[in-house]
């Protein structure tokens, strides 16, 4: 009896060896298997990509880390499509070199063609950008170099980033194209007020990208939302400083896609430049955005709050003689409570020879304490369907001159 239980122990003991060697052997550690090195000297490219092109060939699902610790990484190309789901765990802070020159494309760390990822592990992407925000001539010239960006996510479908902060970007912080169903959650995006171009997160030609409960610092839009994005929803997100958050612009290039199906719910937006802002440019191509809804939204001390702007033109880059021939229509505004540092509260400029249909102002309470007088609300081109509170009075000013951030 007595040798039949050790058996049987002993068998036990086994297979919870057998079944925890085997859940060690899916996780990849760049450090221990591949040689990095957390010396901020070592180039991680390399051990990282011997362990994605290893989890890549797995047909099991399998866990990367990036350990604790302060890594260099020159550059990063992780490309798919992988035979199944990968985790890449980043519990280090990574580091982009200083130097723009470094860079022959505007490019640091790019997902590719992957479905089936997640990425987590509250690391820190930091891509040293103060070396390069002087470097940005876009005020000066709209043919002008792109610096890189932190991370870009190129055809990737089935994804969560989650946990995780991208610092001081070079450029853009994050660049989504033609994603699906990727979705960011408690994510951190941490820039100064005045770094150059470094939109939070850019969304384009992409459908059911999710960005919740998240908190975005930056430069330039928190969140901008490009052509051909459709059913995008940002929830719970924490903005400024920035420039808001804005669908567009729209209208600049040939052949851009429709935009719809924008959902921005229950957002906090903190000291920006803009609000909720649709920017398209004047003398552009066709295009059209509808279905484009803002509601719950709280803004403390934001210029321009609520801004529909088809005149959008920074650093006079376009001709202002010709309107707009994006079509924008089904859009609305609800319940949108705050405070703002223009007289301008509430600003609906649409195109005069496409003029907005179903745009609705519900609920909207703006206040604004300066020199000038209470908020105001102005509208061209467009009969907005009313309800509720509208503090200032909808329409009720005359169209002026909008000074905004690009």
């Amino acid at each position: 009896m007595g040798v039949e239980l050790n058996i049987a122990v002993i068998s036990v003991v086994l297979l919870l060896f057998t079944s925890t060697a085997k859940a060690q052997s899916g996780v990849l550690d760049v450090v221990a298997k591949f040689g990095a090195k957390a010396d901020e000297k070592t180039d991680l490219s390399q051990p990282l990509l011997d362990a994605w092109k290893e989890a890549c060939a797995s047909t099991t699902p399998t866990k990367i880390l990036i350990p604790k610790g302060t890594y260099l990484l020159s550059k990063a190309n992780l490309d798919g499509p992988c035979k199944a789901h990968i985790e890449l765990q980043v519990q280090g802070t990574v580091k982009a070199p200083a130097d723009p020159s470094a860079f022959k494309e505007p490019n640091w760390v790019v997902f590719n063609h992957i479905d089936g990822f997640t990425m987590s592990g509250g690391g820190v992407f930091d891509g040293q950008g103060p070396a390069a925000w002087g470097k940005n001539t876009c005020s000066k010239d709209k043919f002008c170099a792109a610096l890189p960006i932190n991370l870009r996510f190129n055809f990737v479908k089935n994804a969560t980033i989650q946990d995780l902060t991208t610092k001081d970007s070079k450029q853009f912080h994050v660049n989504v194209l033609g994603c699906e169903n990727l979705t960011f959650q408690r994510f951190t995006v941490s820039a100064p007020g005045d770094s150059v171009n470094t939109d939070g997160i850019h969304i384009g030609r992409s459908n059911g990208v999710s960005i919740l409960n998240s908190n975005i610092k930056t430069g330039d839009d928190c969140v901008s939302i490009g052509d051909g994005s459709k059913n995008v929803t940002v929830q719970g997100v924490t903005c400024g400083p920035g420039h808001g958050i804005s669908v567009g612009s729209l209208g600049k290039w040939k052949d851009e896609e429709p935009v719809s199906g924008i959902f921005v719910r229950d957002c906090t937006i903190t000291g920006t430049m803009n609000g909720v802002r649709i920017k398209t440019w004047p003398a552009s191509t066709p295009g059209s955005a509808s279905d484009m809804h803002f509601e719950g939204i709280t803004m403390t001390n934001v210029a321009n709050p609520i801004l529909i702007d088809q005149e959008y033109c920074p650093w006079n880059q376009c001709n202002l003689k010709l309107p707009s021939r994006v079509k924008l229509s089904n859009i609305s505004f609800k319940n949108i409570r705050g405070t703002s540092s223009t007289q301008q509260a509430v600003k609906i400029v649409c195109s005069s020879a496409l003029p907005c249909d179903g745009v609705e102002l519900a609920d909207i309470d703006l206040t604004y304490k300066g020199p000038e007088g209470p908020a105001t609300s102005q509208c061209m081109h467009v009969t907005p369907k009313l309800s509720g509170k509208q503090n200032p009075s909808a329409c009720s000013s005359p169209v002026t001159p909008t000074s905004t951030a690009a």
